[in-house]
C-alpha cells in the first residue's frame, strides 16, 4: 500500500505563486526548450520522469513534445501511442530520413502533448547510425527541418546506454535532465556520463547545459534515501528539483493503463510531486 505521506516533499513556491496551487497555465518559455532525459543506469526513472512531466506540462497550456529513443518503447506505451507492427517510428526518421512530422502522433486525450513514437526497430539503430556521415546530428536535423518552434517543450526520452541513440539526444537538445535514484549506487556510472557530457559540449553541442537534476524513488522512512538526496544536493547544488519524487504504486501502475499517472490517478503522491517538478522546470525558464 502506497504511503501518502511520502507526498509531503515541498516544492519552494513558484515566483508569484502560492504553495500547493495547480490551476491556470505556467509561462510559457521565450523558445522552445529541448531537454534530453538521459542516465545509462537502467531503473531510474527516465521514461516515467520523461511521459509525468510532459503530461504535467502539457496540462497547464504547454504544447509538449516526447520523442522516444529507447527501443522498448515504453514512453510511446505510457502515451498510448501506436508503436508497433510498421507504424511510422524514430528509426524510419534517424536511418531511413523520413520527416519527422510523418511520426509525431497526438497523444489521446491530452490535449497539447504528442509523441514521436520508437518501435523494436530502433534497436538496430546504433549499428546502422555508425556508417552514416554526421550520425550525431540525425535527430538535430529532423528536429530542425520540422516546425518544433511550435512546442514549448520537447523531452527525449533515451535509452539506458551512453551509445548512438543518446550522443544523437546530446547533440539535439539545450538542456538535460538527470533522474538520479535515491538509493546506494545512486552516483555509480554518473561520473562517465559527465564525461561524455563533456565531450559532446566540448565536439558536438557547445550550448548543452546540465540544468536540471531530479531525485526519484525516494522512500522518506528510510535515513539512506535522505543521505544519497543530501548528497546529490551537496554535489549539485541548484542544479538538483526542490522536488523529490516518491516510490509510488501509482506511477508504476500508469503505463499500463496507457497513461501517464497524471491522468491515471491525479490525487496520489506520485503525480502530485511530478506536477511541482513540472512547475519548477516551467518557472525557471522565468528566472533562468
Amino acid at each position: 500500500m502506497v504511503s501518502r505521506e511520502t507526498s509531503a516533499q515541498k516544492t519552494a513556491a513558484a515566483p508569484g505563486d502560492s504553495a500547493g496551487v495547480r490551476d491556470g497555465d505556467w509561462p510559457r518559455p521565450a523558445k522552445t526548450r529541448i531537454f534530453t532525459v538521459a542516465n545509462q543506469k537502467g531503473g531510474v526513472g527516465k521514461t516515467t520522469t520523461s511521459v509525468n512531466l510532459a503530461a504535467a506540462l502539457s496540462m497547464h497550456g504547454q504544447r509538449v513534445l516526447v520523442v522516444d529513443l529507447d527501443p522498448q518503447g515504453n514512453a510511446s506505451t505510457a502515451l498510448a501511442v501506436e508503436h508497433r507492427g510498421d507504424v511510422p517510428d524514430m528509426y524510419k526518421v534517424l536511418v531511413e530520413n523520413l520527416p519527422l512530422a510523418e511520426v509525431v502522433k497526438e497523444v489521446p486525450d491530452m490535449p497539447g502533448l504528442y509523441c514521436a513514437p520508437a518501435t523494436i526497430d530502433l534497436a538496430g539503430a546504433e549499428i546502422e547510425l555508425v556508417s552514416m556521415v554526421a550520425r550525431e546530428a540525425r535527430l538535430q536535423r529532423a528536429l530542425a527541418a520540422y516546425d518544433a518552434v511550435t512546442f514549448d517543450y520537447i523531452l527525449i526520452d533515451c535509452p539506458p546506454s551512453l551509445g548512438l541513440l543518446t550522443v544523437n539526444a546530446l547533440m539535439a537538445a539545450n538542456e538535460l535532465l538527470i533522474p538520479i535514484q535515491c538509493e546506494y549506487y545512486a552516483l555509480e556510472g554518473l561520473g562517465q556520463l559527465l564525461r561524455n557530457v563533456d565531450l559532446v559540449r566540448a565536439h558536438l553541442n557547445p550550448t548543452l547545459d546540465l540544468s536540471t537534476i531530479l531525485m526519484t524513488m525516494y522512500d522518506g522512512r528510510t535515513r539512506l534515501a535522505s543521505q544519497v538526496a543530501e548528497e546529490v544536493r551537496s554535489h549539485f547544488g541548484a542544479t538538483v528539483l526542490s522536488t523529490l519524487i516518491p516510490r509510488s504504486v501509482r506511477v508504476s501502475e500508469a503505463p499500463s493503463y496507457g497513461q501517464s499517472v497524471m491522468t491515471y490517478d491525479p490525487g496520489s503522491s506520485g503525480a502530485m510531486a511530478y506536477m511541482d517538478a513540472a512547475r519548477e522546470i516551467a518557472y525557471r525558464a522565468v528566472t533562468v
